[in-house]
């Protein structure tokens, strides 16, 4: 029964290519998600359309799956699991953790669930779990709820070994509570062990390349990462987010034109689906890609179509991120001052997105010539670093603390403050390093440590600038300014074959 279930769901999901071959014109596209089972005491006729909502939830196709998972819940009034399903479309794990009606609406789907009580025990533990997250909504921080929960779905997975989805759903438990000061990627370790065999055994299953990628979504594990990039992107064309996730793992590794092709089809995909949010993330990955490929033009033209979206809501950070993030990533790469220096904040931004502008803002000026006019916005991103202290957000905290030791060594260097300078920007490097980006961005603007081999290299310090961007290429592997500048150091050093491999790497 079980077999026969996920076989229709394939179906369903692909449909048969002769009939696609044949009538074409008559048809669209068949919706391809992968193939998902997740097996329920509902009534039958709503397992495929559950099955379908799992397989959205997979891909953080969120409104669509939320949508639904409350069509199934409006079929069948004594499927409970269906309201755990609409609960699970509110709690975004790997983005914005959810508040104010979000969280309300969570935590009453999980009474909803918890009232009609399922028939099975397996789904009744499923809700118990979210409903870990969901309880004392006003009390408790998103880390604390994010940890019970994460305990629970561990219980989950040990009371129901053989339940694929346990384990699935455990494992992205994993990565989202993964400390990005963690080194050792423990969690994300123990996530990949539980997901790697199941891969074997569901090539299709879009949930698990997907965990996979952000799983290895590290400078450390990313070359493990390359199997399940490739292989996404063919489970589920129809999720947007399925077609940009491999550039996550394409970023790690400098493969900008692979990192092109994936965030063009996301972001076509996105717009189509009127999905604003997924198509400005993947807007953002695709500039980064095209600036590293120097494809200056390109990522002009990127900015130039984002000017034309109005309205974009900055205060939610996935799109306020994203829509700040990139004017300043072209103008601070094509090194244009005062572009950079005319940069506006997006109405409504939160302190963290704001930063980026200030920091971009003072950058430009200091390295102008006009280090006083960079006063006002390191002021501005020291506040924007207090605001995100007072409110505990430690995470985004020590990023802004990196962007306002860079703005002050900039802001140094222009009034002939070498040393001072360099203990800042060594400083910014250090405390960068030691923590893990988030996979809202493909990374910081300029990395510190290769503004440091920058600043190195115009005092004419080639030996030390090279160790600094060798190191940097390790981290960030491809991007073209560390390239340049340890062509340059290897240059000054006479050292004729590492300038020659680094500027072939440039004009390859």
């Amino acid at each position: 029964m079980k077999r026969a279930a996920t076989i229709a769901l394939l179906i369903a999901f692909a449909g048969p290519a002769h009939a696609a071959d044949e009538e074409h014109h008559s048809h669209p596209v068949p919706e391809k998600l992968g193939s998902v089972h997740f097996p329920t005491s509902c009534a039958p006729a709503v397992q495929r359309e559950f099955d379908r909502a799992v397989a959205l939830l997979h891909s953080f196709a969120y409104a669509a799956s939320e949508q639904e998972f409350r069509a199934v819940a409006a079929r069948d009034a004594g499927c409970a699991i269906a309201h755990w399903g609409i609960a699970m479309s509110l709690f975004h794990e790997l983005w914005e953790p959810p508040s104010g009606a979000a969280l309300h609406e969570g935590a009453e789907q999980i009474r909803q669930a918890a009232e009609i009580r399922a028939r099975s025990p397996r789904e009744r533990q499923y809700v118990e779990a979210l409903g870990t997250y969901y309880a004392a909504t006003e009390q408790d921080a998103p880390a604390l709820r994010a940890a019970r929960y994460t305990r629970a779905m561990a219980d989950v997975a040990r009371n129901y070994p053989r339940d694929p989805e346990a384990q699935i759903f455990y494992a992205l438990a994993l990565i989202a509570t993964a400390s990005p000061a963690d080194k050792t990627h423990a969690n994300q370790k123990q996530a990949a062990a539980i997901l790697e065999p199941i891969f074997r055994r569901q090539p299709q299953h879009p949930g698990v390349p997907h965990y996979l990628i952000h799983t290895y979504d590290s400078a450390e594990l990313a070359p493990q990462g390359l199997a399940a990039a490739r292989a996404y992107s063919k489970i589920a064309p129809s999720a947007p987010h399925a077609l940009h996730m491999p550039s996550h793992i394409f970023t790690r590794l400098g493969l900008w034109d692979d990192s092109i092709a994936s965030n063009l089809a996301a972001r076509a995909a996105a717009d189509k689906a009127g999905d604003v949010g997924e198509e400005l993330h993947a807007m953002d990955y695709l500039t980064y890609a095209f600036l590293q490929r120097g494809r200056y033009a390109d990522a002009e033209q990127v900015v130039l179509d984002l000017q034309s979206m109005k309205n974009i809501p900055a205060a939610q950070f996935k799109m306020g991120y994203a829509a700040t993030a990139m004017p300043v990533r072209v103008a601070i790469e094509r090194r244009e001052w005062d572009r950079a220096a005319a940069l506006e904040p997006l109405p409504h931004s939160t302190p963290h997105v704001a930063a980026l502008v200030y920091w971009a803002r003072a950058i430009g000026q200091s390295r102008a010539g006009h280090p006083r006019a960079a006063d006002a916005d390191v002021d501005r991103l020291n506040e924007c670093l207090q605001q995100l202290r007072s409110t505990g957000n430690a995470y985004w905290a020590t990023q802004v603390d990196a962007l306002l030791k860079e703005a002050q060594a900039w802001r140094l260097v222009a009034d002939a403050d070498a040393s001072g300078a360099l203990v800042s920007l060594r400083a910014a490097a250090d405390e960068e390093d030691a923590v893990d980006k988030l996979p809202v961005t493909p990374g910081p603007i300029v990395p510190a440590r290769e503004q440091l081999g920058e600043l190195l290299l115009e005092l004419n310090r080639p030996q030390e600038a090279q160790h600094e961007f060798q190191t940097a290429l390790t981290l960030a592997p491809g991007r073209r300014g560390a390239m340049a500048g340890a062509a340059t150091a290897a240059e000054r050093l006479g050292d004729v074959q590492a300038a020659t491999q680094f500027r072939a790497q440039l004009t390859q």
